[in-house]
């Protein structure tokens, strides 16, 4: 194909994007307010068209460009795409188990603390590696654990923290590092909900061993679906790749041979010297790469975080001045000390003493077409997939318990107006009224 038949059909990709996605004036009550979303535009579609038209259908070019560029602005070493945010707590948890740890390796039974108000596929890859999910509380209004929670709960058979920055709201995770490094512990940031966020200076998804993101459409930016394990140390990365790319031990990208200069002269295992080292395989790995076609969306939304996170914190500013008096119904949500949040969520909990219903609140908010989520699992052990899993608990869940009962959120994201956000608050002030 010519450069200009295929410049011409980007071109035209942008322009049907345009035409077709006018923006609309808000009708309340008739459009709705989503609790998340997408904000895509047609640089977005242009990169999508222009990757297709490669014909290179797997991880590729810009893959490769966006890992690099997504590293340099959170401010890590390595940035290694996946297919989700789940894939790469799933490999941050898979790349602890290596062999190539030796001592540090985690094995079957050992101990990773965690939070219990989550979001499962947090917990999921402890238990699917057999190991041992040791929860504790949250606090409320932050809806993070505390370092002192956390470390009252390690034992000799702690072997790592794995903990989230809970809807966009920074865990302390500079001094959770200064309390691993204390006891000799793995720490890992789930930072799916939270990119672009800091506390103490540092970034979010900079501090810990591993870290990772998710760029489903809900998230800050997204590629559809997609994921990333970041990392500071190029061993831990090696390991990751290797568990993501079917655990093989070779790691030529694709399409590529003999990187290492001696693919045929390796010898591994029990295998005979000589064997493939495309076809060597070091750890019992997946196929979890992303498309190229993903990656190249993931591209053009990087050119726009700065300007999502910024929305994403007048909006939460505006609810919280805006809903401040309600508080003798609310809990309100509040930033952890020392922190920049990068918000997903503008998190609600009814008081103890209040007389409203959550159930008949978020009723009432559905009825007007105002999109509400509750706090994802909140206490995971009364999900009904946890009910006799093997697990330890260390203090009292009281919190989970009350965010269980009490806790939903309300959105913060790009794609949210002026008059959408009036028409949540409105809406709240009405429910209210009417029970007084």
């Amino acid at each position: 194909m010519s450069e200009p038949t295929r410049k011409q059909i980007v071109d035209l990709s942008k322009e049907w994007y345009e035409a077709e996605h006018q923006p609309k004036e808000f009708r309340p009550g008739i459009d709705p307010v989503p609790v998340s979303g997408k904000v895509v535009d047609s640089a977005d579609i242009a990169n999508l068209v222009e990757a297709s038209l490669d014909g290179w259908l797997t991880t590729g070019r810009f893959a490769r460009e966006f890992e690099k560029s997504f590293a340099k602005k959170i401010g890590t070493r390595s940035a290694l795409l996946c297919n989700s945010g789940s894939s790469a707590n799933l490999l941050a948890i898979s790349t602890l188990t290596s062999p190539r740890l030796r001592k540090r390796r985690m094995v079957e039974g050992d101990e990773v603390i965690t939070a219990v108000a989550g979001f499962p596929t947090t917990v999921n890859p402890i238990l699917q590696n057999r190991l041992l999910p040791v929860f504790v509380d949250v606090e409320l209004e932050t809806y993070d654990a505390t370092v002192e929670a956390v470390e009252a709960a390690i034992t000799p058979k702690t072997k790592a923290i794995f903990m989230v920055h809970t809807l966009g709201n920074p865990f302390d995770v500079v001094k959770m590092r200064e309390l691993a490094d204390a006891h000799g512990l793995w720490l890992i940031e789930d930072t799916c909900d939270a990119i672009g966020g800091s506390i103490h200076g540092q970034n979010v998804g900079t501090v810990g061993d591993l870290a990772t993101v998710s760029f489903y459409p809900a998230h800050h930016i997204t590629m559809g679906e997609g994921g990333a394990v970041l990392s500071q140390r190029p061993a831990l990365k090696k390991i990751t790749e290797s568990f993501r790319d079917w655990g093989r031990d070779c790691w030529c990208e694709p399409g590529k041979d003999n990187t290492c200069g001696k693919r045929f002269d390796w010898q591994l295992g029990e295998l005979p010297v000589g064997y493939d080292h495309k076809y060597t395989y070091s750890h019992i790995g997946y196929n979890l790469k992303v498309t190229d076609m993903q990656a190249a969306i993931g591209v053009s939304q990087l050119k726009k975080l700065d300007g999502f996170v910024e929305a994403r914190r007048r909006n939460w500013e505006y609810l919280h001045k805006a809903l401040k008096p309600y508080e003798e119904h609310f809990h309100l949500p509040r930033a952890t000390k020392g922190s920049e949040p990068s918000w997903f969520g503008f998190a609600l909990t009814i008081r103890k003493d209040s007389p409203i219903s959550r159930d008949k609140l978020v009723r009432f908010l559905d009825e007007r077409k105002i999109g509400t989520r509750l706090l994802f699992g909140g206490n995971l052990l009364r999900q009904p997939a946890y009910i006799g899993v093997p697990h330890r608990v260390h203090g009292s869940l009281d919190n989970a318990n009350l965010i269980t009962e009490g806790t939903f959120w309300i959105g913060v994201w790009p794609g949210l107006t002026k008059p959408m956000l009036d028409y949540m608050v409105e809406s709240i002030g009405d429910f209210l009224d009417a029970r007084h």
